[in-house]
């Protein structure tokens, strides 16, 4: 076993394709990081095989900043200390979604909470008008990522796409879950490890399956929204569409920023 680098941050985003927050430390479960897109809005005018409502359409959702009422209870399963003393460690229970509740700062800086019609009436603008685009929130207690539980994407893999654009990037634009920070590998080098397991921390233990292929998000501006389609193009052109990898957990656990990666198998 070796180590192959540190946990630079962690993020997590409690409403999908809405700014996400960066925490000191999260519980990594089989079906993702808590409270990782615990929210979403769907949309009949998307495909079925994807219905939600996501920055592709409405670039402005970026702007948007939710937060965990209880960020205290929102933080780690209620009962994670207690369940893992029990041979040989159960799965802990999920919080009551009172304690799951989020509030969302607008763009024009007012707060509703994420149920408030009015949302969904600011989200709705520029998107489409009628019952095409009627939308609807979603929660679930499984994360509502893309395609895997957890991404991790390496802060050299970004320094070296915004090299290649000659004018740096903002690591947000990727929206992973774990940002690493390589110890000697250069960028793309987490793309190596599929295949493979990483340690994260003391416990967590996450499985590599596949490299990320990228979308339209990478090129919108975290706090502006506005699109640079050559981000995007970049990716595409140089690196076959590839930045970051998907990741399954294999074993729970909590992680925290500065902890080892280990590389395990």
């Amino acid at each position: 076993m070796s180590i192959v680098g540190t946990v630079d941050s962690l993020w997590r985003y409690p409403v999908k394709s809405m700014g996400g927050e960066e925490l000191e430390e999260a519980f990594m479960g089989f079906s993702g990081v808590y409270g990782d897109r615990y929210f979403a809005f769907r949309s009949p005018a998307s495909p079925k095989g994807f219905p939600y409502l996501t920055g592709r359409e409405q670039e402005q959702m970026l702007r948007y900043r939710p937060r965990f009422r209880h960020p205290e209870k929102a933080s780690q399963p209620p009962n994670l200390a207690a369940a893992e003393r029990i041979a040989p460690g159960i799965n802990p229970v999920n919080a009551d979604p009172a304690d799951m509740s989020v509030d969302v700062l607008t763009p024009s800086g007012t707060t509703l909470t994420v149920e408030d019609p009015e949302l969904l009436s600011m989200l709705n603008e520029g998107v489409g008008v009628g019952d095409e685009h009627a939308l609807t929130l979603v929660r679930s207690e499984r994360a509502l990522t893309d395609c895997r539980p957890v991404s991790l994407i390496s802060l050299q893999t970004v320094d070296q796409i915004g090299e290649e654009l000659g004018n740096g990037l903002d690591r947000r634009r990727f929206r992973a879950n774990i940002y690493l920070d390589f110890e000697e590998a250069e960028g793309f080098a987490e793309g190596e490890f599929v295949g493979r397991s990483l340690r994260v921390g003391s416990k967590a233990v996450v499985a590599i399956l596949e490299r990320d292929p990228r979308c339209k998000m990478i090129s919108l501006d975290p706090d502006t929204g506005e699109h640079d389609p050559q981000v995007l193009r970049q990716v595409a052109q140089a690196h076959d569409n590839l930045a970051g990898v998907y990741c399954a957990v294999l074993v729970e656990g909590m992680v925290r920023a500065g902890d080892p990666v280990e590389l395990v198998t």
